[in-house]
């Protein structure tokens, strides 16, 4: 892991490559270790960045908010300063809204953009997991929240939080690399050593459900985008339907939206090696791909 000053200490992983950079953006309570199937077969195409942005992973808050207004703010800087914009932002979940948020606000450092189970408004009508809507419902209550972390973090501890989210969001865990899930079991064993840890995962879903929840600006920030786009979404997933996503196409209708029929919430990371395909595969055929590649 390598480290920069963003306000005080961002970790982050490089992966290698060569050419134009590709930042590669984690969900709620992810992190770097989220990218690590594919990642590697993204380095053909370009130099492989992933962040742990603060409150997340390997990062500390060090006073800084774990909201999603602020890291996306922090994601600009290490956009800008590290990476070297332009970049092709990928993003997973909240690291999909984070990307999109990006690619509205500061479309000059936004190339393309490939999005997974991004974060969006569930569209009306659409019928979502009882356990995931009152999970995101206790967080918002302030102290119900607090309890419900703290006593989940308790009786899982750090091993049964990583095995109880890969249950969540994929359809097979055992398909998740075991080098992968290495990373995340070390992550976790040190995370539960943090204090800060709660707080900011709480601070982060919190202002992520108060993002997506106001469909009209959400839709507003869509329409700003003038980045192509793909979307790969899991047909399983528990915690953004894939509905979410053909919403998403029906706004930006020259982007493609590919699901995974095998898949939950990580395609990424479950199907790590055909994700990377289907990136790959969009990339090279965007018009200006040419003159972008590594040597052109």
């Amino acid at each position: 892991m390598l480290e920069a000053d963003l306000d005080g200490p961002l970790a982050y992983a490089d992966f290698g490559g060569d050419g134009p950079p590709i930042v590669l953006v984690h969900g709620l309570g992810g992190n770097h270790a989220n990218w690590m199937a594919a990642a590697p077969a993204l380095t053909s195409v370009g130099r492989v960045l992933a962040p742990d942005l603060p409150g997340f992973g390997r990062t500390a808050p060090h006073g800084r908010s774990s909201s999603v207004d602020d890291n996306r703010r922090i994601l600009h800087r290490f956009i800008t300063e590290i990476a070297g914009a332009p970049v092709t932002l990928m993003g997973n979940s909240m690291g999909g809204l984070l990307s999109l948020m990006q690619a509205s606000l500061a479309p000059q450092t936004v190339t393309s953009l490939v999005l997974v189970s991004p974060a969006a408004p569930r569209p009306p009508g659409t019928i979502g997991d009882p356990l995931i809507i009152a999970t995101f419902a206790a967080y918002s209550v302030p102290f119900a929240g607090e309890r419900l972390v703290a006593r989940r973090t308790r009786r899982l501890g750090p091993e049964g939080l990583v095995r109880e989210t890969l249950r969540v969001c994929a359809v097979d865990p055992s398909r998740v690399p075991q080098p992968l899930v290495d990373e995340l079991l070390g992550i976790a064993r040190w995370r539960s050593t943090q204090p800060w840890a709660p707080a900011a995962y709480l601070q982060a879903a919190r202002s992520l459900v108060s993002i997506v929840s106001r469909r009209a600006r959400f839709r507003q920030m869509v329409d700003a985008i003038g980045a192509p786009g793909l979307i790969v979404h899991g047909r399983h997933d528990r915690l953004v339907p894939v509905a979410a996503s053909r919403d998403l196409v029906r706004i930006k209708p020259g982007w493609t939206l590919e699901v995974f029929d095998e898949s939950g919430h990580i395609a990424m990371m479950e199907h790590g090696d055909l994700f990377a395909r289907t990136a790959l595969g969009w990339l090279e055929a965007l018009p200006d791909h040419a003159s972008e590649a590594p040597g052109a």
